[in-house]
């Protein structure tokens, strides 16, 4: 099959061999997620869905790292969402203002379980906070083995809205990561199912395409189908209604009025965010977690 290739301003969209690579380019900034990134993964979704030519979808980051969390300009900063003239709810005045704005942005990613055409994630460097949660939203993630997933947002911040974790990695551990923060190598997220597998790094696009190509020689109406008696499965458990509950479990996280979350506030108002989450962080070390259990 012939291969095309379109670029936007945040994507490039590859369809080669029944298989469309979203690729998010912003490399620059570690491909954090601005609501517009945020949007045209979301529509590229959609539209490699529509595709009769694809079969199966890999979502990956351009650079060194697949997303490295949300764009400090939106979501961590309180002067960047203001509305000076008050006329729209993404001000976050009010707690179902926070609400409404996460479904509006953060939502979006939720479009990766609901479309047809198996989704895998290609992990290289940092997956963290809106990083990880976007991989996780996937059907299947291949990671090097060197890469780094977590959410170091749930340190005090809030807790994630897209919230995937539990049908990942099960309560207690779903449980350790969010109540830390902590994060995991590629190698250790592939012991706990995090992760399908971890590689070297210098071997994660062949593995990655190797099992694109594999999967892309079912036909998609029975890959469809494959894909939605798993989700089934899991909306059996809830998957579904607790990503709706995760939304609104961050706003109210946001409306903490406790020491930790003061301390935040009082850091960004001084120092900004970036140093405001280099001292909330410093408290933990930077390790991963280690699971010894499993050591060789």
């Amino acid at each position: 099959m012939a291969k095309w290739l379109k670029s936007t301003d945040f994507i490039t969209f590859e369809v080669k061999d029944r298989i469309a690579t979203i690729t998010m380019n912003r490399p620059d900034k570690r491909n954090a997620l601005s609501p517009e990134l945020i949007a045209e993964v979301h529509d590229a979704m959609l539209e490699a869905d529509d595709l009769t030519s694809v079969h199966v979808i890999v979502l990956a980051g351009a650079g060194q790292d697949f997303c490295a969390g949300y764009d400090l300009g939106f979501g961590s900063n309180p002067a960047n969402q203001a509305d000076a003239e008050g006329k729209y709810r993404t001000r976050i005045g009010t707690f179902d203002d926070d609400v409404w704005t996460m479904q509006r942005k953060m939502g979006k990613m939720l479009i990766i379980p609901e479309i047809h055409k198996p989704v895998i994630a290609k992990i290289q460097g940092r997956a963290l906070a809106g990083g990880a949660e976007l991989a996780l939203c996937c059907d299947m993630i291949i990671a090097a083995d060197d890469a780094r997933i977590g959410h170091p947002g749930a340190r005090g911040i809030g807790s994630p809205p897209v919230n995937y974790w539990f049908y990942h990695v099960g309560p207690q551990w779903a449980k350790r990561l969010l109540l830390t923060g902590d994060s995991l190598t590629g190698r250790d997220a592939a012991r706990i199912g995090m992760v399908l597998d971890a590689v070297p790094a210098a071997e994660l696009d062949a593995e990655v395409e190797a099992l694109a190509k594999r999967i892309a020689i079912l036909d998609p109406e029975i890959s469809a189908a494959q894909k939605r008696i798993v989700n089934i499965a899991m909306d059996l458990s809830g998957a579904k209604m607790a990503q709706g509950f995760a939304l609104e479990a961050d706003a109210r996280a946001h409306l903490s009025q406790g020491p930790g979350r003061h301390k935040w506030r009082a850091d960004v108002k001084e120092h900004g965010v970036r140093e405001a989450i280099r001292i909330r962080d410093a408290q933990y070390g930077s390790d991963p977690v280690r699971i010894r259990f499993l050591e060789d």
